[in-house]
């Protein structure tokens, strides 16, 4: 708003403060609509960005927590101690052994492997000699089985042996071998091994034309059981292969000499779920203490340091590893080690130890059943990596603890992001009003402004007519 007074004469304009054509503009708006941000959307968005941050920070422990209880749950289950493993001093035999097998040592001492039966006929001279004069069939027995071929005048020796393989290829191979110029003769190779796997071959029409196929046959190799001694004992096979030696193991026989076997249990399975687990225990403590860091310094100090949910957590976990075991003993007799700064380690040789001395007592004490006491008492437990796992898992189960807790978060992120929303709309609606305000306010300024200029013109008019 412009007021104008005479002054020596002279028309001056006086202008008030905050008012006036163009006084009142959107970039007033806008700087006062940003001092508004600042006091209210501004702390919203930052409290927001800390809680995607705790939820982030969260999820990154929750895949920590999701592999603890991972390796809790290979501990936990008995079929750890049943995988086997089986080592062969020599090299006649090999062997594997299935789960829970019996643990032993023996010898297997290899005098003879078995072998085929190969038979061969008489000489032909070329794969495409005829072999009858007329119709008929032959019978070819291999061991009890025998089987019916159908021949006519136009079969010729490569016939056959196809016709050999399509009908009776389960028990015998055919093939024809070149010996020499003129000189093809047809081979019959059993597919199993063993003193069972006799062949002959019958002309039961006497059409066939020559004896080649008959009379001819000659046998090539015999086909011999397998001979070999098990702890000094002796014992004979139809085959190179079996599985009824011992119940669980599957022996192949290679070559003919002497072997020590050793059936054990696999130590190194076990060892390894055993890494598994420190590894994870530990990355999964680390990350709560780093998390719940408390520090004067914000660079230091964890972003759940006020939070008291994952430091339960934290001592809750640690407090149930020095009770775990049932009552029969603690997790730190068998190799385990947690130092003062929390850190877990393992000595495996103690707890080889413990596996050689008594694994069944072992088996026990980490997964559950009857453990023998140094008196000789049986008692049932639970099992410690059962307990640990069942301790972990009343926080990390489906709406346990954690979810709760996670849960918790979302819905201070939702409130917050509401409240943000609400400040937003509601600066949104002042701020229209203003705009319309000042609008209003500057016409009225402009129309102010106009009226002055015409009274201003009047009186210069005026004092220069008395002039």
């Amino acid at each position: 708003m412009s007021i104008e007074v005479i002054l020596k004469g002279k028309v001056m304009a006086i202008s008030s403060l905050g008012l006036g054509s163009g006084i009142l503009t959107q970039d007033l708006l806008d700087q006062l609509r940003k001092a508004d941000e600042s006091a209210r959307v501004t702390p919203l968005t930052l409290k927001i960005a800390n809680e995607k941050d705790m939820l982030g920070a969260y999820d990154v422990l929750d895949a920590h927590m999701t592999n603890f209880t991972d390796s809790l749950e290979a501990l936990k289950n008995a079929t750890l101690f049943d995988a086997r493993s089986a080592t062969v001093d020599g090299t006649s035999v090999a062997i594997t052994a299935d789960a829970n097998s019996d643990i032993q040592e023996f010898t297997l001492d290899v005098s003879q492997l078995a072998t085929k039966e190969i038979v061969e006929s008489g000489k032909f001279g070329a794969t495409t000699d005829t072999i009858a004069d007329d119709d008929g069939s032959i019978t070819i027995s291999v061991g009890d089985t025998d089987y019916d071929i159908d021949y006519n005048d136009s079969m010729t020796l490569d016939d056959l042996k196809n016709a050999i393989n399509t009908t009776a290829g389960e028990s015998v191979n055919a093939t024809i071998v070149k010996i020499g110029d003129d000189d093809y003769r047809l081979f019959l190779s059993s597919v199993d091994t063993g003193s069972n796997q006799d062949i002959s071959v019958k002309d039961n029409d006497g059409n066939l034309s020559g004896t080649q196929l008959t009379n001819d046959m000659t046998t090539v190799q015999d086909g011999d059981d397998a001979k070999f001694t098990f702890n000094g004992e002796d014992v004979t096979r139809h085959d190179n292969k079996f599985d009824d030696l011992i119940t669980g193991y599957h022996i192949t026989l290679k070559e003919t000499g002497l072997s020590t076997v050793s059936v054990a249990q696999n130590r190194d399975d076990i060892m390894s779920r055993v890494d598994s687990f420190v590894e994870k225990y530990n990355a999964m403590m680390g990350e709560i203490n780093t998390l719940t860091k408390s520090s004067t310094s914000s660079d230091e100090r964890g972003i759940f340091s006020s939070e008291s949910t994952l430091k339960s957590f934290q001592s809750d976990i640690r407090s149930m590893m020095d009770g775990i075991g049932g009552g029969v003993g603690t997790i730190y007799e068998y190799g385990f080690d947690i130092d003062k700064n929390g850190k877990l380690s393992v000595d495996k040789n103690v707890l080889n130890q413990k596996l050689d001395d008594n694994p069944k007592n072992v088996e026990a004490f980490f997964t559950g059943g009857e453990f023998t006491k140094d008196d000789g008492s049986t008692v049932d437990i639970e099992g410690a990596f059962s307990e640990l796992f069942d301790e972990v898992d009343s926080y990390t189960s489906y709406n346990g603890i954690m979810d709760q807790f996670k849960d918790s978060m979302n819905d201070q992120l939702k409130s917050l992001e509401d409240a943000k929303q609400n400040a937003i709309e509601q600066l949104d609606n002042k701020y229209e009003t203003m705009q319309k305000q000042f609008s209003a306010y500057d016409a009225m300024i402009n129309k102010w402004n106009s009226a002055s200029e015409m009274f201003t013109q009047l009186i210069n008019s005026q004092n220069n007519t008395q002039k």
